[in-house]
């Protein structure tokens, strides 16, 4: 598949590295605010669903299980090789999120968990969303809360501005906390084709159980894309210093033999106009 540009590129690659973990690693936290999107976005059986950067397809199985009728997408080849091992009976196609496969007018609901963050151009991702809706049809999507409101978040981002070198040649990308403000939101998506006086805007929180105080930091390291290209260019003195202030972080949440961390996330939907 062609990708645009070198942030395009480098999160291709970077998906195509670890798709076969980020089901171990990083599923029992995203799948955990699915049922929030589904229910903001109405979806009921019988509606056509897609399922954007699909990654193993969580958010195509939930659907299915209302009834629904679900198309998985995602640019990377493996992690759709992973999504038809796991679920041989729900389509999966390969493409792009800013050039979707798709007619104009094919589906009811749009559904994006977590995958704006990872195109070069969020805006054209919405704006493709927008096209292959029906007329009535609704746009649900989650992006991460910002350090300020998601205290997970904030012990990994304390961490590298205290610690890392961020002039190490990352090809540059959307915010890490993409459309973290309700105004700034609705006024993209009334750009590129949807109603913004529908749009609904709510902050959920989760609780994320980990193992050990060293998971999340390792788990940025060896199962992630944006963060992990970040850490890998780091001198050693330095990665070592990160990986201390985010243990550090980490093990006030310690509970009984696990630490249980909060992460917040914005579940945004939006009707086309």
């Amino acid at each position: 598949m062609m990708m645009e540009g070198a942030f395009s590129r480098f999160e291709h690659e970077g998906w195509e590295r670890v798709a076969d973990k980020y089901d171990s690693v990083w599923s029992s936290l995203t799948r955990q605010f699915i049922p929030c999107l589904i229910n903001d976005a109405k979806v009921s059986a019988g509606m056509s669903v897609l399922d954007v950067a699909c990654g193993p397809g969580y958010v195509s199985a939930a659907v299915k299980k209302l009834g629904a009728v679900p198309k998985g997408v995602d640019f990377s080849g493996n992690m759709i090789a992973v999504a038809r091992a796991m679920l041989p009976d729900i389509s999966f196609v390969q493409g792009d999120a800013q050039h979707l496969p798709f007619e104009d007018a094919s589906f009811d609901r749009v559904l994006v968990n977590f995958g704006l963050l990872h195109v070069s151009d969020p805006e054209k991702a919405c704006a493709e969303a927008s096209r292959v809706l029906k007329s009535s049809g609704r746009f649900g999507f989650t992006v991460w809360a910002g350090p300020e409101e998601n205290p997970g978040a904030k012990i990994v981002n304390d961490a590298i501005e205290a610690h890392a070198d961020l002039n190490v040649g990352l090809p540059e990308g959307p915010p890490h906390y993409l459309y973290g403000e309700r105004q700034e939101c609705r006024t993209v998506l009334e750009q590129t084709g949807f109603d913004g006086s529908s749009m609904s805007y709510e902050t959920h929180t989760v609780e994320w159980r980990l193992p050990t105080a060293s998971y999340f930091f390792e788990a940025e390291r060896d199962a992630a894309v944006r963060t992990a290209g970040l850490l890998a260019r780091q001198s050693p003195e330095r990665l070592e210093a990160i990986r201390t202030a985010i243990e550090k972080g980490i093990e006030q949440y310690a509970k009984g033999n696990e630490f249980v961390i909060p992460m917040a996330a914005h579940v945004v939907v939006v009707s086309k106009s």
